[in-house]
């Protein structure tokens, strides 16, 4: 069945759910529906390990009896299944308390247009090329250094879905989309001392992925360079932010400016629109509609349209991210950011890697982050890290067990460069971020 056909048929049952809804007596609804064929291949010391088929499908639905919200879901997409989910949808909306806040986004803010954006790349799910391929890579990482003594695995993903979303203020849309990874993580030693490292590739082109060979020989180089890691002592140094980590810092931002938190007072950044809060160069871009982006929509989970904006402006917060919820709260409006972001485009100040780190000196080069040690209220930052000391520009030795510790408002303020090679493998396109001062606690 042609992909346009699938959709279609998908929008019926939508319409067909929504009409059922208003006829059980809600004023509003809305709901979306999505289905997903995938396969998913790992292989460990070059023999497959798991292969897993997916073939998911589910519909959920949100209604409302005046301020009164009731939601449900089912898996189940029979005729039968669909007319008690809505029942019961419907139920439990006589049952909640009242938020005069509920309903759905309005509708002047509903999208209208829906242009290609590039996002559907089928290809056969095929096991026994994903096999090959994740074996591939796996292959080239242990072939790659006699010091690359074992593998945590390699692991080949495809997925190819669609999406419709539809509600009773008349927009019932739909896409496809798919998405390809490749992963290899492997384990060194040399003497007493045991590393590991990875590295990975995610496309919407199955053609676009790099090849098993770099994937393979990429973890194992990743894997080597940290064998031999010191710890270091305590210090107050620069820190430069890989571009692999550096998308997580800017994630940070977009919790603090998102609606949820400002609502509920527990952001640092409340009351700070407008006001300076990088350097005066750096600017970030959402661009929704960019052709392929990872991030790519033309509407949010609520139906509202995806537009471009310049979330920062010459440093300055130039808008907050918030749903139909979170901007009845604050007395605003919806800026289509139910469900997260959309391609956020990092403004950069034209340094290489190399560059950065000459401009460094001597600092602390992070490649890896752990740990979960971030406040939003207060910006407080504490996280484990890895990663390389640096002197005079030039990399000395591998460094771990180290924690890089600040305020993501000094952070933010103290960026004194950003790197030109950008990682584009997520909603968040950075380069590496070289940020003046802060406090690295080791020994």
């Amino acid at each position: 069945m042609q992909i346009e056909q699938q959709i279609a048929e998908i929008q019926n049952v939508v319409d067909d759910v929504l009409k059922l809804a208003k006829a059980k007596g809600a004023t509003q609804a809305e709901a979306s529906m999505s289905k997903v064929q995938g396969i998913a291949v790992s292989s460990r010391m070059k023999d497959v390990e798991n292969v897993e088929f997916t073939n998911d499908g589910g519909l959920g639905i949100s209604v409302y009896v005046g301020k009164h919200k009731g939601s449900a879901s089912t898996a189940d997409l029979s005729k039968e299944a669909l007319a008690l989910t809505v029942e019961k949808a419907v139920d439990i909306a006589r049952y909640t308390s009242e938020d005069p806040c509920t309903g759905l986004a309005d509708e002047a803010l509903m999208a209208t247009e829906f242009p290609d954006l590039d996002l559907y790349h089928p290809q056969e799910l095929d096991p026994e090329q994903a096999m090959k391929i994740a074996i591939e890579a796996e292959t080239a990482a242990l072939e790659y250094d006699e010091r690359i003594v074992n593998s945590d695995g390699a692991g080949y993903n495809a997925n190819l879905g669609m999406r419709v979303y539809g509600n009773t203020h008349g927009i019932n849309a739909g896409y496809p989309s798919s998405r390809y990874s490749l992963s290899c993580m492997m384990i060194g030693a040399s003497g007493d001392d045991m590393q590991r490292d990875y590295a990975y590739t995610v496309s919407r082109m199955a053609d676009k992925l790099k090849s098993p060979l770099e994937v393979g020989q990429e973890a194992a180089k990743a894997t080597v360079d940290r064998l031999g890691a010191r710890k270091i002592n305590t210090a107050n140094v620069p820190v430069l932010l890989h571009r692999d980590v550096a998308s997580s810092l800017f994630g940070h931002y977009v919790s603090a400016i998102s609606g949820g938190n400002l609502y509920r007072r527990s952001s640092f950044l409340l009351d700070k629109l407008g006001e300076q809060v990088f350097p005066e160069w750096l600017t970030i871009e959402e661009r929704p509609h960019l052709k392929g982006g990872l991030a790519s929509a033309n509407f949010d989970a609520e139906g509202v349209a995806t537009k471009d904006l310049n979330i920062v402006e010459q440093g300055r917060l130039a808008h907050y991210l918030y749903t139909t919820y979170s901007s009845r709260k604050l007395g605003t409006q919806s800026t289509g950011h139910a469900g997260g972001i959309h391609n956020w485009i990092i403004g950069h100040s034209g340094q290489t890697e190399q560059d950065l780190l000459r401009e460094m000196g001597t600092g602390l080069l992070v490649t890896e982050l752990m740990g979960q040690g971030v406040s939003v209220v207060t910006g407080d930052y504490s996280r484990g890290a890895a990663g390389f000391w640096v002197e005079n520009g030039v990399i000395q030795y591998p460094v771990h067990e180290v924690t890089i510790a600040g305020n993501l408002k000094d952070m933010f303020a103290n960026i004194r460069a950003i790197g030109s090679e950008r990682d584009v493998r997520g909603g968040v396109q950075t380069g590496s971020v070289l940020i003046d001062n802060m406090k690295i606690a080791g020994n």
